[in-house]
């Protein structure tokens, strides 16, 4: 090589003096083909290096550290939630609840859906014989009773042969709430057990707040149970991803015993840490459980949460406790994230000034969050207010005064480059009057997946 190119243009010049054309040439191609494999191989690391191809050469890195904008195989996530409430809408006889069930994800492929978000644990119960939890009330109609079938199973089924993901969907804290009371809990909940069981060592295991019963989010117990929950559905069913919603801490007060919820645990802890920063390390703490349990079991299942969607709520002192700034800067946590983005683009505040949770306020702040770490971003948007009269503060509410709101959030989202893809509450939304000039104007997005 050194004698056909020289160590300088001087070998080159000094071959153009023999004037031998043949090999002139041939000395140029070379140099050509070194500068172009440099130029190449120097964008693909720097590609590398930007973020947009996972360095990790091997383990659950290389399977989740996919970076801000990756699609994966199957393209823009077009998700629907498929709630506790659709599931109380169901049949509960096998074969009405199985014709329901094809009908629903007939419904999704048609509207251009590729994944469905399912409730498998709503309020500490199962939508499938589970050892952990009693039977749903919403999956049989009585908490604790069997519908002689397993419904969950079906429904993966149905989905799969329509081509849709399934997404098993759990609710690791709420015991009760919108329909869902006390006395309608069975007496084999693990809440109702430790409260009667004798042991009074454990009856802190379970709490109320403000006329509600939740699993104390700081308790061994109910983290070990939580995360048996996830690992007994990845062990018995084929699904693609386990999925948090936005349901963690409820409201607290730490000055009023009435409402210091887990307060103290917190004194009991010996913590240094503010009590609002113990809380979150509770629910971090599980969240990282749940996602090594996730990539133990079965490593190419995804783990994400669908937290709200302002972050003025999210890092509240006094609620929620959801550490969105650890879970999408450090590895370990998630492998998307789905703010709930329930907003127009014109919401104003009580005063008539614009909203600081405006839709597009909101893209750009978690845009400029999930570029930080190897997160997905995904959106939940909020398709069961189209059409409907939310109150906004205008003096029409923009969900009235227009009929292509979602439609152009799928749009900005797409516009951004950072956006993976998209999830739509509810199922039923879609069915209903009132979204139906919205629902013109987003399906051809979903369907054409027009970028």
């Amino acid at each position: 090589m050194e004698q056909l190119l020289g160590k300088d243009t001087g070998g080159i010049l000094r071959m153009k003096k023999k004037k031998n054309p043949v090999r002139w040439l041939f000395c140029r191609f070379l140099l050509c083909l070194v500068l172009l494999t440099g130029f190449f191989c120097g964008s693909r690391l720097a590609e590398k290096w930007n973020g947009s191809e996972s360095l990790a050469a091997e383990g659950v890195d290389s399977i989740v550290r996919s970076g801000p904008g990756y699609f994966g195989e199957d393209g823009e996530l077009h998700g629907v939630w498929i709630s506790y409430l659709t599931w109380n809408s169901l049949p509960k006889e096998e074969q009405a609840f199985q014709a329901a069930v094809d009908q629903m994800f007939d419904h999704c492929k048609s509207w251009g859906m590729n994944a469905v978000f399912v409730h498998v644990r709503s309020h500490g119960d199962a939508m499938y014989p589970s050892d952990y939890a009693p039977w749903s009330k919403f999956a049989s109609g009585i908490q604790g009773k069997s519908p002689g079938y397993d419904p969950l199973s079906y429904m993966i089924q149905s989905a799969r042969a329509r081509g849709l993901k399934f997404h098993a969907w759990f609710n690791p804290y709420r015991i009760t709430g919108y329909q869902m009371t006390w006395d309608e809990v069975s007496a084999d909940s693990p809440a109702k057990k430790w409260l009667t069981d004798g042991d009074t060592s454990n009856d802190r295991n379970v709490l109320q707040q403000d006329g509600s019963w939740y699993y104390n989010p700081s308790s061994e117990a109910v983290k070990q149970m939580v995360v048996g929950c996830v690992t007994e559905v990845l062990k018995k069913y084929d699904v693609d991803g386990i999925h948090f919603d936005d349901y963690f801490y409820p409201g607290v007060d730490d000055s009023l015993e009435s409402r210091w919820f887990d307060y103290p645990e917190y004194q009991k802890s010996g913590s240094t840490k503010t009590a609002a920063q113990w809380r979150r390390d509770q629910v971090s703490d599980l969240v990282a459980r749940v996602y090594r349990a996730v990539k133990a079991e079965k490593p190419s299942v995804t783990f994400g949460i669908s937290p709200q969607g302002y972050f003025g709520n999210l890092r509240s002192d006094t609620k929620l406790f959801t550490d969105i700034d650890r879970w999408l800067t450090q590895d370990g946590y998630v492998d998307y994230i789905m703010p709930q983005l329930y907003w127009g683009f014109e919401a104003k505040t009580s005063d008539g000034k614009k909203a600081a949770f405006t839709f597009q306020e909101n893209l750009n702040a978690w845009t400029s969050l999930v570029k930080k770490g190897h997160a997905r971003l995904y959106l939940g948007l909020a398709m069961y207010r189209a059409g409907t009269d939310v109150k906004d503060y205008n003096e029409v509410s923009e969900w009235l005064t227009h009929e292509d709101i979602i439609s152009r959030q799928v749009l900005a989202g797409r516009a951004g480059g950072v956006v993976s893809g998209y999830c739509f509450y509810s199922y039923e939304s879609f069915l209903e009057q009132a979204a139906q000039k919205e629902k013109t104007h987003l399906l051809p997005l979903l369907k054409n997946n027009d970028r």
